[in-house]
């Protein structure tokens, strides 16, 4: 069997200005990389109303096929002759590297080039790390020449990036070469996915939106608690520069050359979790049918996209589409990572109430439209697969057999058909909370109707920087909780459905350019750290074809 990148290199694609073509793009509206990228400078003035949601259980450490699905998806709606185009977010060479290996999809529904988009693309990660660190490195050089601004360098919260996994960099201390190299301070790395120049490229609106967010960062702050932001250091415009290009849309297309947007890759499970906004707006105004996906399972992704993205962007998906696996039901249900493969119904019957308690959310909490998609592994039985469609039946939720990573666009036309239903239907979507709540009563809203905890315990770090946010008057905004992806809690052993448990608060900061609070939870870190043996390990690259193994 032919490898995901095989299979991406053996396809046929089609000159990125016939794919432009299908969404009725002009050259002069096309900036081209080569022959099958493109960045789109179409200002955004969305026409559909037809925004699909792709979200998920509770993943395994391997993923379920959320993106492969959105692909299939578009894919089997192109073939029934829907005007359709894909909205989604950006590989980071951080999983790519790491656990994941590629990103773009899998088998017969994968977006294409496969490797230029999974390891540079056209160079939004890079433009988004360079702009993040220069602010870095405009706050110690303001320190060392003079600290007008009276920054406490024991106080600057504003932390270097990379675009890499690397567990060393969370916490470090710079300039200790002297008086000549800088004052000494504790600093440390997020991944580029997590840092708020991901956020606020993601959630911008224009350029001129962008640098008001990137003004409104909170860098550090003096010996008195005062919040000094990057418009004081009088960086908002270097920094704007640095991401001009990075803000403009790219354009790539599946393997059977249905229109894919994909701009910016927030993680789900420690940022936000979707594509930006400009890309979102784009593709409605575009298509007539958009997918978007929101990464990781719904309690993370969902209800991130729900509650902060289409407030900000005012929009709402009219369907949401929940992934869900015989692998991933069989893992919440108990069994080790290593037996997914093997048929135990018992263990399924066992893990569903993850699914059910998903599909409870996304239509109690939030009155959202749900089709639940089983996308079928080849080690999957039919009596798995029966034993899902059986458990919606009962619940009188919709689900349909979704066999993409196989077949492509034709193994997602049942999937297809029972969204085409679903959009049909009305929809009121809502969100889990006020943001007039307090910031303590908006972390309980999620925690209790969507996680299913009964209370919520907040480390001595956690209540000091809600005093902060009191002070800097932030508390109105909306919540971006950093959790595990495993489990609806914050505890990764908690699997299935669990409810009752306590929902533990270790910091919450303020993200003032992006616009949210994010509230770490549990063992979570901003920076993640490589596996015993990560992918890319077992990658290479052959030196006269340059042809490229390991890359999924």
């Amino acid at each position: 069997m032919k490898s995901d990148i095989e299979i991406a290199n053996s396809a046929v694609l089609l000159p990125i200005r016939k794919v432009a073509e299908k969404l009725n793009l002009n050259e002069e509206e096309l900036e081209l990389y080569g022959n099958y990228k493109a960045k789109i400078s179409k200002k955004p003035s969305p026409s559909t109303e037809n925004l699909i949601l792709v979200t998920a259980i509770n993943p395994t450490a391997f993923g379920e096929g959320k993106t492969t699905t959105s692909i299939g998806l578009a894919d089997g709606m192109s073939k029934l002759g829907k005007k359709v185009c894909l909205a989604l977010r950006e590989p980071s060479l951080g999983p790519v590297f790491g656990i994941k290996g590629g990103a773009t999809g899998g088998g017969m529904a994968q977006i294409a080039p496969m490797e230029d988009i999974n390891l540079h693309f056209t160079g939004d990660m890079h433009a988004i790390t360079t702009a993040n660190n220069l602010i870095s490195a405009i706050i110690d050089n303001h320190i060392t020449q003079g600290n007008e601004l009276g920054i406490d360098p024991e106080k600057v919260v504003w932390k270097r990036c990379m675009d890499m996994n690397d567990r060393a960099l969370r916490c470090i201390q710079v300039a200790l070469g002297g008086e000549k190299n800088g004052v000494p301070r504790p600093d440390g790395f997020n991944i580029t996915a997590a840092s708020e120049i991901m956020a606020i490229l993601c959630l911008a609106s224009d350029l001129k939106d962008l640098k008001k967010r990137i003004g409104d960062i909170i860098v550090a702050y003096d010996a008195n608690d005062n919040a000094i932001t990057c418009r004081q250091l009088g960086a908002v415009d270097a920094v704007a520069i640095t991401l001009k290009e990075a803000l403009k849309p790219n354009l790539v297309q599946t393997l059977e050359g249905t229109p894919a947007i994909v701009h910016g890759g927030p993680f789900a499970n420690i940022a936000h979790g979707c594509n930006s906004i400009i890309a979102t707006r784009l593709a409605m105004s575009v298509a007539d049918y958009v997918i978007t996906e929101a990464g990781f399972g719904a309690d993370l992704g969902a209800e991130k996209f729900l509650d902060i993205k289409c407030r900000i962007a005012g929009v709402r998906p009219k369907t949401v589409v929940l992934v869900a696996t015989v692998r991933a039901l069989k893992y919440n249900g108990g069994i080790a990572k290593e037996d997914g493969a093997k048929e135990n119904l018992a263990a399924l019957e066992m893990g569903m109430p993850n699914l059910i308690g998903h599909i409870r959310n996304l239509k109690d909490v939030y009155g959202a439209n749900v089709v639940v998609a089983v996308n079928k592994f080849i080690t999957d039985t039919d009596r798995e697969i029966q034993a899902i469609k059986d458990a919606c039946a009962e619940e009188n939720f919709a689900c349909a057999l979704c066999e993409c990573w196989a077949k492509g666009g034709e193994g997602s036309i049942e999937l297809a058909k029972a969204v085409l239903e679903q959009l049909q239907q009305p929809s009121t979507v809502k969100f889990a909370y006020d943001l007039n709540m307090s910031v303590e009563d908006k972390i309980f809203a999620v925690a209790s109707k969507v996680y299913g905890a009964q209370k919520v315990e907040y480390d001595e770090k956690a209540k000091e920087s809600l005093k902060v946010i009191e002070k800097t008057g932030k508390g109105n905004l909306p919540i971006c909780i950093a959790k595990t992806q495993y489990s609806f809690s914050d505890d990764a052993s908690k699997l299935g459905r669990p409810t009752g448990f306590t929902l533990k608060v270790r910091d919450i900061e303020i993200r003032g350019g992006a616009g949210f609070l994010v509230v770490v939870c549990g063992n979570i870190m901003l920076m993640p750290g490589l596996s015993k043996r990560p992918s890319a390990l077992g990658m290479t690259i052959d030196d006269e074809t340059q042809e490229i193994r390991g890359l999924f």
